[in-house]
Formats: C-alpha cells, structure tokens, sequence
C-alpha cells in the first residue's frame, strides 16, 4: 500500500462502519461475516500506537474499541478503531491529525457530517477536521443525486470539506480494475499533499 512506502505517513487510524464492512466484503468476495476487516485488509495493515495521521477510510464497526484484531505481522502504521467509540483520541481537536479521507463515503455519512450530526466516530472525527479546518477529503459514492444530496453536498463544501466523488479515470487507459482503483487512491492522497511517484501525470 502507499501507506506503506511513504514514509510523510506516520500512522492512520481506519474506521469502519459496520454498513461499509458488508459492503466491503459483497464486491471483494469475501465469504462469512467474521474477521471481516482481517479478511479485508489481510497482511497490508494492523494495530498499533498514535501519531499525528488520521487516514480515516470509511470506518470500524459498531462494537468496543478493538487493540489488536488484525495479523500479527501487520504494519504497525494501521490502527483500528471501533465506530461506537466516540471518546477514541480523533474524537479531539487536542490530537494532532493531519487530515481525514472518508472512503467510501455513504451519502448518508455525508448528510451527518454536512449537518454536524456526530452520534458516531465517523461523524466526529470528521467535525473534528472541519473546526480545527484540518483537510476532510469526502469520495462520495451514490448516483443518481437528488436535491437533498445536492445540498448535503453544498453543505459540506461550505463548511470545509473536500467532495470528492468516486469516479475513475480512464484518459491514461488502465489495464484493470486494480490500475483503477490505485490511481483513484493516488488523486485522493495528493488532495493532502501526499503525491505518489506512481501517479500518472499528464503530458501534453
């Protein structure tokens, strides 16, 4: 992963919903409903302490917060947190994150944050970002939009945020969906100012 090689990234807490852990596990195939974020994030991430990045990727489920649920052999730059911990440390304006990315970003997610709706850890960190303005990246992900969404949209704009939606590109011709998806990764990173090397960049 990016996260991996960069070395500007000295930690990311990932949260997840227990709504984007199925979603997660219907298009990667994964069999079952246990272990789900093991069986997602497999040997790319794991538990460790804090630091000062929040990368927070659509995000932990709705239990007590876990300390060490994924493999042992794991990067210690990835912490889990649990959605229902809503007193975790990016709860705060007092921790030192840098920003936060929301991926996928539900259009339910979005109408909590644009409204200052923090019932969850998700929501909370994200207000956190938005009044400390601290960057808040959004990758919407619903189509077609109605006028609620629209304004959700507006609303978090205004309020700070960064949206942006999940649409691939296709003018550098990917090979597959991987190609796809890393690009796509690779754009939301540089919206922190975390440019890759890998990233494709336009030649006229």
């Amino acid at each position: 992963m990016a996260v991996e090689r960069d070395v500007r990234v000295q930690h990311v807490n990932f949260i997840a919903s227990d709504s984007g852990l199925r979603v997660l596990a219907e298009e990667l195939g994964i069999q079952g409903r246990s272990n789900l974020l093991r069986q997602i994030l497999g040997a790319e991430s794991g538990s460790s302490t804090r630091s000062n990045k929040t990368g927070s990727n659509k995000k932990s489920s709705n239990k007590s917060p876990r300390i060490s649920t994924l493999p042992p052999n794991s990067s210690s730059k990835i912490e889990e947190q649990a959605n229902a911990d809503i007193g975790a440390n990016v709860a705060s304006g007092s921790y030192p994150a840098d920003a936060m990315i929301v991926l996928p970003c539900s259009v339910g997610t979005l109408a909590r944050i644009a409204n200052g709706i923090a019932s969850h850890l998700i929501e909370r960190a994200a207000d956190v970002c938005l009044k400390e303005k601290r960057p808040l990246v959004l990758c919407v992900r619903e189509t077609p939009l109605n006028k609620i969404h629209i304004r959700n949209l507006y609303r978090a704009a205004d309020a700070g945020a960064t949206v942006f939606p999940l649409i691939p590109a296709y003018y550098y011709r990917p090979a597959s969906l991987d190609d796809m998806a890393r690009e796509f990764a690779y754009r939301v990173l540089a919206q922190l100012g975390l440019t890759q090397p890998d990233a494709f960049q336009w030649k006229s």
